[in-house]
């Protein structure tokens, strides 16, 4: 069951962050990742954050998923605050209430296919619910491949299995960090398009970071930064309209704050 919390006048939101500033360094070397941004991430919904190189957008997500802290600032997965919890509670949540998927596929190479999928659920000493696990299994397309252990599988194949491994559980919010960066652009696709059937026929919430328009389109909403700061968002976005404002930010004529 999801916790995702509402804004006032707004609907569930899954995961944001407020005022967030991320500093690293001091005095002469002091780099501001993050610069006070305050962003909320929809339930049910697929946001992608994209940006010029160190805009940010990596440190936004792994400040708002828990895998960093914020100097300022607050980080909340539903109603709770990140920045409350104690390292134990904290790793407890990641495990039960967000899923990663990452460039690097980060699958266990001893385990099979479906022992790298439900590896969240076992090292929890919970059992996950089967009738979701068989459905997700079909989903991504990996009922033939269950018994095969990732060096028998191709690049796109290991990163369905991180895919079902993300969704496995009852994860608030999936957090994919370039999914599709090692992959070719049909293996990419394939990925991509999983990620929204789990958005749109599973009523899950995913955040991605890319550099991709491509990628990007696949989102229902784009959220931008840059220099550390949020600068704009776009709705229903295509690549062309993606690939167009990130030329702006290029050519450095981009205002701050966002646009329609």
């Amino acid at each position: 069951m999801s916790t995702a919390t509402t804004l006032p006048g707004g609907g569930p939101v899954a995961a944001r962050v407020v005022d967030a500033l991320k500093v690293y360094g001091r005095g002469d070397t002091e780099v501001r990742a993050l610069d006070g941004v305050s962003v909320d991430f929809p339930a049910g919904r697929f946001t992608a954050i994209m940006g010029p190189s160190g805009s940010g957008k990596s440190t936004l997500m792994h400040c708002a998923a828990g895998l960093d802290s914020l100097t300022s600032g607050s980080a909340f997965i539903g109603g709770t605050e990140l920045g409350a919890l104690d390292d134990r509670r904290l790793t407890l949540l990641r495990r039960e209430r967000i899923g990663f998927v990452f460039q690097a596929f980060n699958l266990v190479p001893t385990l099979t296919v479906a022992e790298n999928i439900t590896l969240p659920q076992d090292l929890a000493g919970t059992r996950g619910d089967g009738a979701w696990l068989e459905r997700l299994i079909d989903v991504v397309g990996l009922r033939d491949r269950l018994h095969h252990r990732p060096s028998e599988l191709s690049g796109g194949q290991q990163q369905r299995v991180a895919v079902a491994r993300a969704f496995a559980g009852s994860a608030d919010v999936v957090f994919a960090d370039e999914p599709t960066g090692n992959l070719d652009s049909r293996s990419g696709e394939e990925v991509l398009g999983l990620l929204g059937r789990a958005v749109r026929e599973m009523g899950r919430t995913v955040v991605m970071v890319t550099h991709d328009p491509v990628a990007a389109a696949h989102a229902d909403e784009v959220v931008f930064l840059a220099d550390g700061r949020l600068v704009d968002r776009m709705a229903a976005p295509t690549a062309e309209r993606v690939l167009d404002r990130l030329k702006a930010f290029d050519t450095r004529s981009v205002t701050m704050g966002a646009e329609s």
